[in-house]
């Protein structure tokens, strides 16, 4: 020890422990590295952060019924109306009818072929026909047209407006309602409206429909001719047998037979003396 010179004690501690003990206390300090890759010294490195989950946008249920209506004005946007199904009634069981072995002999004697019975002619309806209120006079009935010149109106009154005039004296019309001193008429052509009751007579007569008619000496139509009568053509009845064929009339001077169906005036079976 007397020949070597005088060392610190720090210096013989490193000699005597050797070098890797040196290098340990002189490692510097880990260094952490950023989230852009850069370190930064005397930083602890840290685990890195785990991401956000991200949130699942599901559609919303298909509607059970979409309303099928074209959309109207300021309703885009707006869903369909939806609604759910009628549940469905459960369905009742059906019974199978049971045999009846004591049945049998009664469903064959149904089953025989029955005698048959003559069917009653329909009974005639003794339910009398409808009257008017202010004569008591049947409803409808014939009349016609007292004069030259009649106003029907569109309602039983002087206030009501007129809608036709009539221009023919004896035209036949059907008498429908009464009230007061009006009557409710229907002409050969259908129209209807309202007369007042003096301008009615029940005198009868008849018009000529469809096409040119001939007015028979008899009643038959092998019988001479007396006149050929237009369609229009307007006179009085003056007899007619219930359910005959043939009524004998007149029209001006001329005087005959016509068939009832070729004029508009009377009713099919209807007497009038």
């Amino acid at each position: 020890m007397n020949g070597l010179p005088f060392l610190p004690a720090a210096l013989v501690a490193a000699l005597v422990v050797g070098p890797a003990a040196v290098a340990q206390t002189d490692a510097p300090p880990p260094v952490a590295k950023s989230a852009l890759g850069h370190s930064a010294p005397g930083q602890q490195a840290k685990p890195a952060a785990a991401p956000a989950p991200v949130p699942v946008v599901t559609p919303p249920p298909a509607p059970h019924a979409q309303n099928a209506a074209p959309s109207r004005p300021g309703s885009a946007g707006k869903e369909p109306a939806r609604r759910a199904p009628a549940a469905q009634p459960p369905k009742a069981p059906i019974a199978e009818p049971q045999k009846n072995p004591a049945a049998e002999p009664v469903k064959a004697i149904a089953e025989e072929p029955q005698k048959a019975v003559a069917a009653e002619p329909p009974k005639a309806s003794t339910a009398e026909p409808p009257k008017g209120s202010v004569t008591g006079l049947p409803l409808p009935r014939w009349a016609s047209l007292r004069a030259d010149e009649v106003n029907l109106r569109s309602g039983p009154g002087m206030r009501y407006p007129i809608e036709w005039v009539y221009h023919r004296r004896d035209l036949p019309v059907q008498i429908e309602r009464e009230f007061e001193g009006w009557r409710l008429i229907e002409d050969p052509d259908g129209v209807k409206g309202w007369v007042h009751q003096a301008t009615l007579t029940g005198r009868r007569s008849f018009v000529v429909t469809g096409g040119e008619r001939v007015l028979h000496r008899d009643a038959s139509d092998d019988a001479a001719p007396v006149a050929r009568l237009r369609p229009g053509v307007v006179g009085h009845i003056r007899a007619c047998v219930a359910s005959a064929a043939w009524c004998e009339v007149q029209t001006g001077d001329y005087r005959g037979f016509l068939r009832r169906e070729d004029v508009y005036g009377i009713y099919a079976g209807e007497a009038i003396n």
